[in-house]
């Protein structure tokens, strides 16, 4: 396998329908039925802490961070995480993961939520919510809802249903 010149840089708003068309290919139409991508929907994702990946001039691959409520409590919801199918296996995940979450923890941010597989994520410091601490406004298996704190006891202080912010 040859090596890749990869580029992550910060999302760009000329990025949107480029990052749509691989959320497709990548998730299909189902993805609009998932609570967490219901959630996203009620507010914008944050261009500084979102992040593409592009090899030449071809993205394959985009993380988003919205902000959202846990609780009381400012949070991040993070997803989706994509990378472009044919570019699977290659770190470009991990890298664009990384990138973010170090971005968010540069600019004060001390919670980060996602749907996803823990075996996947835990590399990077998720745990599951405990039960009972956190909820989603939507059906999601427990085993699935995420979390990190890029600060110390950041969690202890979100309790309750996790919403959008108010405009």
């Amino acid at each position: 396998m040859t090596e890749l010149s990869l580029i992550i840089r910060t999302e760009q708003p000329i990025d949107a329908d480029p990052i749509e068309r691989l959320h497709e290919r990548a998730f299909g139409p189902g993805r609009f039925a998932r609570t967490a991508s219901r959630l996203r929907e009620g507010a914008p994702h944050l261009l500084d802490l979102s992040f593409t990946a592009l090899v030449g001039t071809l993205l394959v691959g985009s993380v988003r961070l919205t902000p959202v409520l846990a609780g009381t409590k400012k949070a991040l919801m993070l997803g989706p995480l994509t990378v472009e199918p044919a570019f699977e296996s290659r770190g470009i995940g991990g890298a664009l993961m990384r990138r973010s979450l170090e971005a968010a923890r540069e600019k004060g941010h001390t919670l980060v939520l996602l749907v996803g597989d823990e075996p996947y994520y835990r590399r990077f410091g998720f745990k599951r919510v405990p039960t009972g601490h956190l909820q989603l406004p939507g059906p999601v298996n427990p085993d699935r809802f995420l979390v990190l704190e890029l600060a110390d006891g950041a969690l202890s202080h979100a309790k309750g249903m996790v919403g959008t912010l108010p405009l």
